[in-house]
C-alpha cells in the first residue's frame, strides 16, 4: 500500500484513518479488512479497492430531510452538504453481521451519534429501514476518493442534535422544494455536495421522498444498483 503524508490534516480525522473497514467485492460479499486510509486512497482504488458503506436519509415528523454540511476538516469532500450521515461500518462482530444488515444499521446508530450527537436510545437499529444498495466511485481530490458499496436507510423521527463541529459545520431540515434549489445552486457550481447524494438525489430520493409512508414496496435486497 503507498506511503501518504497524512501531517497537513486534522488530527482527529486522521485518527479515525485507522479504523478497519469491511473489504468486499462487487457483489458485497466479505473479502476482508483494510484501513479507512487504505479504503479511501485513489491508488487503491484504482486498482479495484472497494468497501461496505452506508447513507442515511433522516426525516422529521414534518417531512423535511436532515442535511449535513461536511466540516472543512473531512478528508474527502470537505464542506460539501450531503443527506443526514454518511459512513461505514467496522471490521468488528456486531457491524460485520449480515442478516438483513443488522451490522451495518448497528454502525448507523453509532455514527449518528457520532457525528450528530443523536442519542443513541432515540434512533435504535430496529428504527433504521435498509432500503437498497449503490456502487459507486467518486475522486474527491488527486489523493483521496471513494468506492464503495452504500447501504441507503431511511428513518422518519423527530430527534435531538448536538452536532460535533469537527464533523459538521451545518445542518438544516429541507423540504423538497428547497432541495431541488439546493441541487439547483450545485448545478451552478454556488455550492458543493457530494456525488453520492448528487447520485441519489438524481435517482431515487424523491420517489422514495413521496413514499415515507409505504417504503415497503421499494425494499430491494437483492440488486445493487450500479452507478
Amino acid at each position: 500500500m503507498p506511503e501518504v503524508s497524512t501531517d497537513h490534516l486534522d488530527e482527529q480525522q486522521v485518527q479515525l484513518l485507522a479504523e478497519m473497514c469491511i473489504l468486499i467485492d462487487e457483489n458485497d460479499n466479505k473479502i476482508g479488512a483494510d484501513t479507512k486510509k487504505n479504503c479511501h486512497l485513489n491508488e487503491n482504488i484504482d486498482k479495484g479497492l472497494l468497501h461496505r458503506a452506508f447513507s442515511v436519509f433522516l426525516f422529521n415528523t414534518e417531512n423535511k430531510l436532515l442535511l449535513q454540511q461536511r466540516s472543512s476538516a473531512k478528508i474527502t469532500f470537505p464542506d460539501c452538504f450531503t443527506n443526514t450521515c454518511c459512513s461505514h461500518p467496522l471490521s468488528r462482530p456486531l457491524e460485520l453481521e449480515e442478516n438483513n444488515a443488522i451490522g451495518v444499521r448497528r454502525a448507523a446508530q453509532r455514527r449518528l451519534k457520532a457525528e450528530l450527537g443523536i442519542p443513541m436510545e432515540q434512533v435504535t437499529p430496529e428504527e433504521i429501514q435498509y432500503l437498497t444498495r449503490i456502487h459507486y466511485k467518486a475522486k474527491s481530490d488527486g489523493i483521496w476518493g471513494e468506492h464503495e458499496i452504500d447501504y441507503i436507510l431511511f428513518v422518519q423521527k423527530d430527534v435531538m442534535l448536538n452536532p460535533d463541529p469537527n464533523e459538521i459545520q451545518s445542518h438544516c431540515y429541507v423540504t423538497q422544494k428547497e432541495l431541488k434549489q439546493l441541487l439547483d445552486k450545485a448545478s451552478r457550481d454556488e455550492v458543493k455536495i457530494t456525488p453520492w447524494f448528487k447520485l441519489i438525489a438524481e435517482t431515487f430520493l424523491f420517489k422514495w421522498w413521496d413514499n415515507l409512508h409505504n417504503l415497503n414496496k421499494f425494499i430491494d435486497h437483492q440488486k445493487i444498483h450500479r452507478m
